[in-house]
């Protein structure tokens, strides 16, 4: 439990101060605790009604009792439904909140000695992961991405100009261009979670983690969620789930840390995430520098042939 709270709280997680903001409050984010998920979608809603995010679909995908798929444009939470084939043992060995089917005739001796395949659902609502090192603000030639004093990143619709170079640079593919008729909002920019920018400015929980009956969004300074999230886990070791582990939780990954981590009961592909992200512009700053002396050599060659053929 000590070694997990020290790699949780080591490196530098606050962004705000490198991005100019002085006296910045603490950083703000989210933990999700997938293990008590009900699949509601209550976050999805508060969601949409709060930041006034276009219908994306309302149909199901005929794989699982999802409408939406994956995060995007219109899809600023993204509730997974994810059905397992499992040993009974496993899908019953804590009672985590979340539905678990096993044969119906199995009493508890004969589950212990056969230990016979149930069903489970796995659950998970996902979001934009507000990085540490975040490239979709590298790569925005406008500003118009830019972070904020809560050190989350944000989309000003008045500015981007729908280039969409932000697109491919997101590790985790949630940014995206909004396509819709000429009456939907915000065509052909890009859009994103804003962690609810308009109310963490008047000191108010975001819609998701206001409207989550389970708590299994929680919203607060990011260090605080990482404590919370290492005791969950703890916890759940405690209590058998031993495959419970926490994702995008480190400041010492691949992308500085998120403003957005995870408890998961499987692994990250399971739920559709990267199992190993990193900020797609790490190489930059080592490119600019490469194309610089390429430059530089090419200057010199052209000079020397001007000073030659003036002979």
């Amino acid at each position: 439990m000590t070694a997990l709270r020290d790699q949780l709280s080591g490196g530098k997680t606050d962004p705000a101060p490198d991005a100019g903001w002085e006296e910045a409050p603490a950083r703000k984010g989210f933990f999700t605790d997938t293990s008590v998920c009900i699949g509601c979608k209550a976050c999805e809603v508060a969601c949409k009604e709060w930041n006034l995010v276009p219908e994306d679909g309302l149909d199901l995908l005929g794989t699982s009792y999802d409408n939406t798929g994956e995060l995007g444009a219109s899809t600023w939470r993204h509730v997974a439904f994810i059905e397992q084939q499992v040993p009974v043992s496993k899908a019953t060995a804590v009672d985590l909140g979340m539905p678990a089917v096993g044969p119906p005739d199995a009493g508890p001796e004969e589950r212990a000695d056969d230990d016979p395949t149930g069903l489970r659902w796995l659950m998970s609502s996902d979001v934009c992961k507000h990085c540490t090192h975040a490239a979709c603000l590298d790569v925005c030639p406008t500003g118009s991405l830019f972070r904020t004093e809560f050190g989350t990143v944000v989309v000003q619709d008045d500015i981007c100009n729908g280039c969409g170079y932000c697109v491919p640079a997101c590790p985790y593919g949630v940014i995206e261009r909004r396509t819709g008729d000429s009456g939907t909002k915000n065509v052909g920019i890009a859009q994103k979670c804003t962690l609810c920018y308009d109310r963490l400015r008047a000191d108010q929980t975001p819609a998701c983690a206001q409207a989550c009956p389970t708590e299994s969004i929680q919203f607060g300074d990011v260090d605080e969620l990482r404590e919370r999230a290492a005791a969950r886990v703890q916890t759940l070791h405690e209590g058998g789930v031993e495959e419970a582990q926490l994702y995008n939780a480190s400041p010492d990954d691949g992308i500085g840390g998120a403003g957005a981590f995870f408890l998961l009961l499987d692994e990250p592909e399971v739920y559709g995430f990267p199992p190993d992200p990193v900020v797609t512009t790490k190489d930059l700053p080592a490119m600019w520098k490469q194309a610089g002396l390429a430059a530089a050599t090419l200057l010199a060659g052209a000079a020397v042939a001007f000073a030659g053929s003036r002979r």
